[in-house]
């Protein structure tokens, strides 16, 4: 759990070659970045706590909080014999959790868009409040296609 949440890369594991030849691959080049999304694998957790769906739902709202999100709702659902999963709809965005506690094992996505919200605190909470023994943080930032960036939004109206 020594990771650091607080740097991240903005296209981790790449090389700056990489990341050219994938921009200048896409249709759609991008310019500013909208949000970031993180993608966590949570590794020999308490099997208890993954397999409590109260708990849970109590996790996912810490978390969304110390990411600076506004939760919208909250939908989750108990597996039989195990294994629960949940989904945080956010003003931001979404976190969403799946939960295998017979291995110890929870799969995590948490994206935010907005300069206010903090991605990484929330997989932070995750960590701790399900006792990971280990884990693996993956972040990007998601980014705007040049075609939107700069165009002004009007609200959509129904003809």
């Amino acid at each position: 759990m020594s990771e650091a949440f607080a740097r991240f890369h903005p296209n981790p594991g790449w090389t700056a070659q990489q990341t050219q030849s994938q921009t200048t691959q896409a249709q759609a080049p991008v310019t500013d970045t909208v949000g970031k999304h993180c993608i966590l694998e949570l590794y020999g957790c308490n099997g208890a706590r993954l397999d409590d769906e109260l708990f849970l739902r109590s996790a996912i709202t810490n978390a969304a909080l110390r990411a600076g999100a506004t939760l919208l709702n909250l939908i989750t659902h108990s597996f039989e014999p195990q294994g629960v999963t949940g989904l945080a709809l956010l003003a931001e965005s979404h976190i969403s959790i799946h939960t295998w506690p017979e291995s110890g094992y929870a799969a995590v996505d948490v994206f935010t868009c907005g300069d206010h919200t903090m991605p990484e605190n929330a997989c932070q909470v995750l960590v701790e409040e399900l006792q990971a023994q280990s884990h693996l943080l993956k972040s990007f930032r998601r980014e705007t296609p040049c075609q939107i960036a700069g165009a002004e939004r009007e609200p959509y109206t129904l003809n």
